[in-house]
């Protein structure tokens, strides 16, 4: 992949948001992904009130860690802390995706292990922590420390009556992390609902499959496609 450090971090939020909607996981104008400033002043993430497939560069603000707006027009999403916590904790995180997807939504509530059953799965077989704490908005920096040390150095954490966070070094992975997560969510329901599932990868597979179908080049591939298409396709 390309190093995060040295792209736009406002071009970035734009393509992330793209990217989450050309994937169908906008919620009109809820859900969120930053890129950690490469100055240290906190994250860049689109304005509140605006759709994923509505940001432009004048969507996109700079947060500093305390939730103020340092640079840009609009006005700060409520759950800011999601993303300056998160990445507080993580200094390998650039990017940091919130969604509130119907699938992962769904499958958290049934409080069941994310079984390997599909591709999209074996990213999240070693650890997928669940968010018990409160399933209200992450409105303050004392609950996004507690999802921090919860979500520890897992891809993804569920959350349980609200949604759901990937995490990657860069947005490439973090959003193609929160389309995967949705799709496995999905793919195991859909078998929970035929009586399943009855067969999954075990762990020496599901890790061989990480790195067979989900190197960063396999991720980059999808995160290209999906910017792509958020365009017309036309790039």
């Amino acid at each position: 992949m390309e190093d995060s450090v040295q792209l736009d971090p406002i071009q970035q939020v734009i393509d992330a948001s793209g990217a989450l909607a050309a994937a169908g996981l906008s919620d009109m104008v809820w859900g969120h992904a930053s890129i950690r400033d490469p100055d240290g002043q906190g994250v860049w993430m689109k304005a509140s009130g605006w759709g994923f497939e509505e940001i432009t560069a004048e969507r996109v603000v700079l947060v500093t860690p305390e939730g103020a707006v340092a640079d840009g027009a609009g006005r700060r999403h409520l759950e800011y802390p999601i993303h300056t916590e998160i990445m507080a904790a993580r200094t390998d995180v650039g990017s940091v995706v919130h969604t509130h997807a119907p699938a992962l939504s769904a499958f958290a509530s049934l409080d069941t292990e994310l079984r390997p059953i599909s591709h999209d799965a074996v990213v999240f077989e070693r650890h997928l922590p669940c968010f018990d704490v409160t399933g209200a908005l992450i409105a303050d920096r004392q609950l996004g420390q507690a999802l921090a040390q919860e979500l520890g150095d897992a891809p993804a954490i569920l959350m349980p009556q609200h949604g759901a966070v990937t995490v990657g070094p860069d947005p490439a992975t973090a959003v193609m992390y929160a389309v995967l997560l949705e799709r496995a969510c999905r793919t195991q329901l859909l078998a929970m609902a035929a009586g399943g599932p009855a067969r999954w990868s075990d762990p020496e597979e599901a890790a061989f499959k990480r790195e067979q179908i989900w190197n960063p080049s396999q991720l980059d591939a999808g995160w290209q496609y999906l910017v792509r298409m958020s365009k017309g396709g036309k790039e």
